[in-house]
Order: C-alpha cells, then structure tokens, then sequence
C-alpha cells in the first residue's frame, strides 16, 4: 500500500476561488465606505444592463413569435444571458451574485453581518434605480411594441398574480442557484470565452425553466410603471420581490456560498493567515 500523505487542506479543491471572493467582497466594503458615489453607479449600472437586454430578450420572443414554443424560450434565454455576462465583465455590482459574495466574506470573518446588510440594500435599491432609467428614457420611443408590452405584461402576471409564495421562493431559490455556480466556476478561468460560457450557462437555465431572479423581476415591473401601469397589483408585487429576495439568497447565499466557503477552509482561516 502506499502511504497516504495527503491533509485535510489538500481537499481545498478551489480553494483559489475562494480566496478570490474574499479579495473582492474587501474591495466592495472599500467602496461602499470610502466612495459610495462610485458603488451607486456600479448597481445603477447593472440594473440598466439588466432592463436594456431584458428589452432585447423580448424583442427576439416577440420576433420569433409562431414558432416552436420551445424555441422561443431558448432564444430568449440565450439573448437573457448576455445581461448577467456584461454584468459580470465590467465588475458592475448585482444583489444576486452579492448573495454569494458577501456569505463567503462573512464565513471568513472579513465582513460584519451589519455591514452585509448595508450593501446589500445599497445595491438592490439602486438596482432598481438602474431599470427605471432604462425604461424611463425608453418611453418616449417606439422600442417597446405592443407586442413586446403584450409579451411583458404576461410574464409580470404569471409572477405575480398567477404564483403562490411558495412557488416564488422555490423559483428563487434555484435561480441564484445557478447564476452563482456559473460565476463560481467562471471565477477559476482567466480567459474571457470561458468566463462567458460558464456565466451564461447558469442564466440560460434560470431564464429558459421560468425561475425567479428578484432584480430581474423588480426590472420587469419598472417597465409596467411606465407601460401598463394599471395592470399591476401592487400586494402580489411585493409578495414576488419579498419571497423572491429571500430565495435568492437562500440559492446563492447558502447553497453555493456559503457550502463552497465551507467546502475550501477553516473559518478562521483568513484571520489567522493576516496575522
């Protein structure tokens, strides 16, 4: 028999990756403490991402209308995951992938659970912010056809009205799910191509299966308030983006952030390593 003379920490299989979280989850708390104003348009930003190529997505639903079912939901999920890609590769902030981010941060101890909260508002607020502009400034053009209106008041009323919470949280919590095993694997490669592949993958599942992504979500209603307002029922909004919340932080929190934090060190790992 050979002798085994591996440890414990040669089981830290990405433990690199890791590693990575916590250096960007000390730049977000940088950020946030020293020069808010450049966080806020970081999350401005994603949210704009998200609405513009969410406009995109039903264009080519709408586009592409009479055909297959399913292949109408492939390509709209293919064209859906370009968003969570420029978001990634620009380094914009996204409550979503924070989730999972700031759990790994906090299971090193590099975070306070105080100010986890405080970024986490911080950014979905102005995520929110970001699709409003989008849709505010679109308006007043002729990008949203009725069909694409039609398109996107269907899927408001599927989310809202037509799902029960429980539903809603399940939803939520398999969509995070995969966006963050996407950007956790993306993480170990350096070369473009394959961050994109492996980020648009976790998108394409979560948009093609109907999961519920809470900022994609509050985008969708940004575009009611500007287009069929009279439509929404505000209880069942709140009841999506509560529950929805909630979900993904259970999906990209828990299940990927903080098992793979637990999965690649010690807890006071980092703590010790600074001393």
């Amino acid at each position: 028999m050979i002798k085994n003379t591996k440890s414990v920490e040669d089981t830290f299989m990405s433990k690199a990756t890791v590693e990575n979280a916590v250096n960007q989850v000390q730049m977000k708390q940088v950020m946030i403490e020293r020069t808010p104003g450049r966080y806020i348009l970081k999350a401005i930003m994603s949210g704009f991402l998200l609405a513009i190529v969410t406009v995109f997505m039903f264009a080519m639903k709408t586009l592409f209308a009479g055909t297959n079912d399913g292949l109408i939901g492939l390509v709209g999920a293919i064209s859906f995951s370009l968003a969570l890609v420029l978001i990634v590769l620009t380094h914009s902030e996204l409550l979503t992938s924070n989730f999972m981010y700031l759990t790994i941060g906090w299971y090193y101890k590099v975070i306070t659970l105080n100010k986890i909260v405080v970024i986490a508002m911080v950014c979905f607020a102005f995520n929110i912010v970001g699709g409003f502009i989008l849709f505010g400034l679109m308006k007043f053009t002729q990008i949203m056809t009725p069909e694409m209106i039609t398109a996107l008041s269907d899927m408001v009323q599927l989310k809202t009205v037509d799902s029960s919470w429980y539903e809603i949280l399940v939803k939520a919590i398999f969509c995070n799910f995969f966006i963050n095993i996407g950007i956790y694997v993306s993480i170990q490669f350096k070369d473009g191509l394959s961050k994109t592949f492996f980020i648009a993958c976790g998108v394409i599942v979560f948009v093609f299966m109907g999961y519920e992504h809470v900022v994609f979500n509050a985008g969708l209603y940004a575009g009611m308030v500007f287009y069929n307002l009279e439509a929404l029922s505000w209880l069942d909004v709140l009841k999506n983006l509560f529950y929805a919340f909630i979900g993904n932080y259970i999906g990209g929190g828990i299940f990927v952030g903080l098992v793979y934090a637990y999965l690649n060190g010690d807890r006071n790992s980092m703590v010790t390593k600074e001393k």
